[in-house]
């Protein structure tokens, strides 16, 4: 695959975690991306330009869905050429960060802004594979000493 075909994916649960994506609009505006969420009616409205790949959901505690989503995110690697991964969690970023790091294709990793005083278990799940972590507020470098703060998306 040409390096210009190369696309950014933008994985992240609906609701907020989306909205915190969609914030980065400038950035990925003039990029290749594609997303990956979960099929609810706010995130359908807001992405019905985008490409998208639908998850499985719930996440939370469904060792079903974990293994869905992690065929999904090995069929994405396989079939697209991905140059990096951003995602905002939660549990449907794991398999695609790991995904990832077996391709040796960059991953950022986002804290929710709304988090400040403890990390996320999907954070703490995926952080020995990620490339960087970003955070939002200078206090949640305190649960992530190496993180960037680029302060709120929202």
């Amino acid at each position: 695959m040409a390096e210009d075909d190369a696309l950014i994916l933008l994985v992240g649960s609906s609701g907020g975690h989306l909205a915190q994506l969609l914030a980065l609009e400038p950035w990925y505006r003039r990029r290749r991306r594609h997303w990956v969420t979960f099929d609810t009616p706010d995130a359908a409205s807001l992405l019905a330009a985008e490409e998208v790949t639908w998850a499985h959901h719930p996440t939370t505690r469904n060792i079903r869905n974990l293994l869905r989503n992690t065929f999904v995110a090995l069929r994405l690697f396989r079939t697209r050429n991905i140059a990096a991964v951003i995602t905002t969690g939660a549990g449907v970023a794991l398999p695609f960060v790991i995904a990832a790091r077996l391709r040796r294709v960059p991953s950022v990793y986002i804290e929710v802004y709304d988090r400040i005083d403890t990390p996320t278990l999907t954070a703490r799940l995926c952080r020995p594979f990620i490339s960087a972590m970003l955070v939002q507020w200078e206090e949640q470098r305190r649960s992530y000493p190496e993180a960037t703060v680029v302060g709120p998306l929202l």
